[in-house]
């Protein structure tokens, strides 16, 4: 059976356009549209990670100073700074926001959701289409750049949720679809590394869970508070071979999995990564934050979109628009009617939140999965571990 939702697009660049919109003509410089002549040494900078050892980076400087270059000329469809923002009460301390803006009123478009894995459409918007204004810098993780000299490109998105939201898009003009690999993942680790801000978190959201743009990307942005999913106590299950602890989210409304450590960046990025390819292959939808510059990733599974193909979703839920990405999963909720920010609840966003996860009996099932992929078992350990205390983690 074909499952689809119709959900109104949110926009992430200036150029993008109504799917069923007449695509415009012509290639490159002079028509807004990205191209290979726009990225070079002298056009679009170059930040490469510096050396662990030297324990300095100037990312943030850089991509701040950027993205507010961006914003002084004028090209988000709205000042995010102005946004009402406040921390729910409650144990938990949702974080919700007003951003009545980033909902487009035009009509919905309709979304293919029983497919993780889909292929790149070049008729419909990518990120090649991007206006070269929009781009930020190249952005390189002491990896070899690619023969054919495919960028890998950090962008704003036009319609940020929270101060310096930008995109990740690596090997750009490889037009690749939303779909993880071990090289992109830690390239998108490599940038949380690199920004030295546990307050700076990167995201994905697979096909299936609200990423309606099919090439490949990431999002990433600054909101100086933890969210409520990086306090969330956490039950160890297993260890790999190479360092990397793998827990399971306990008393929170999503269930997931929380890497961390290992011996090397790449171990943590190579057990995510390996996981996620698992899911995608096996068309289960995902969603990852990486959080505490780098030293955690949770890995979140969702149902959402399938519930809403199938009607099982309350209009009540429905109404308020929200779509449960890997933001509102992680704790912040960008609500954007007035009625629901002032209403906010606790008990609202777990009801919420209650409807994206995954039933305990399926979620085992997924583990179970995952785990033979990474190449580990965690029954036996998580057995061991009940009886002693469990973890609270936090950004600090």
């Amino acid at each position: 059976m074909l499952l689809k939702i119709k959900r109104v697009l949110t926009l992430v660049s200036n150029h993008q356009k109504d799917e069923t919109a007449e695509e415009e003509e012509g290639e490159g410089c002079g028509r807004n549209i990205l191209s290979k002549c726009c990225i070079n040494g002298e056009r679009l900078p170059l930040y490469t990670c510096k050396p662990a050892e030297e324990n300095v980076t100037f990312l943030e400087s850089v991509l701040l100073g950027e993205w507010e270059d961006r914003f002084q000329r004028g090209l988000f469809r709205y000042d995010v700074t102005a946004c009402e923002t406040k921390v729910i009460p409650g144990k938990y301390g949702f974080i919700a926001q007003l951003n009545e803006a980033r909902h487009l009123k035009k009509r919905p478009t309709e979304f293919r959701v029983d497919q993780v894995l889909q292929p790149f459409d070049a008729n419909k918007f990518n990120f090649t289409k991007v206006s070269p204004e929009e781009l930020l810098f190249q952005f390189e993780a002491n990896m070899p750049l690619d023969a054919d000299n495919s960028p890998r490109v950090v962008a704003i998105n036009v319609s940020p949720i929270e101060y310096g939201h930008v995109l990740l898009i690596p090997q750009v003009f490889d037009c690749l679809p939303q779909r993880i690999d071990h090289k992109s993942l830690l390239l998108a680790l490599h940038m949380a590394v690199e920004a030295a801000n546990p307050y700076f978190r990167v995201g994905y959201n697979s096909l299936s869970t609200f990423a309606t743009i099919n090439h490949l990307h990431f999002q990433a942005y600054y909101l100086a508070m933890p969210f409520p999913i990086e306090k969330a106590h956490s039950l160890k299950i297993s260890t790999t071979n190479d360092g990397v602890r793998i827990s399971k989210l306990m008393s929170y409304t999503v269930r997931g999995l929380l890497f961390e450590g290992g011996n090397s960046i790449k171990d943590l990025s190579v057990a995510v990564s390996n996981a996620s390819v698992c899911l995608q292959n096996n068309n289960i939808p995902f969603n990852f934050l990486i959080s505490d510059s780098g030293k955690r990733i949770f890995l979140l599974l969702q149902c959402y979109a399938e519930k809403q193909a199938l009607g099982e979703v309350s209009s009540e839920l429905l109404d308020t628009q929200v779509n449960p990405a890997v933001w509102e999963m992680s704790g912040h909720m960008v609500l954007k009617r007035k009625e629901d920010y002032e209403g906010a609840s606790e008990e609202k966003a777990w009801s919420l939140l209650a409807e994206v996860s995954l039933s305990e009996e399926r979620f085992k099932e997924v583990n179970t999965m995952i785990f033979e992929a990474i190449g580990c078992s965690g029954e036996e350990e998580e057995e061991l571990e009940e009886e002693s205390s469990i973890r609270v983690n936090c950004c600090t």
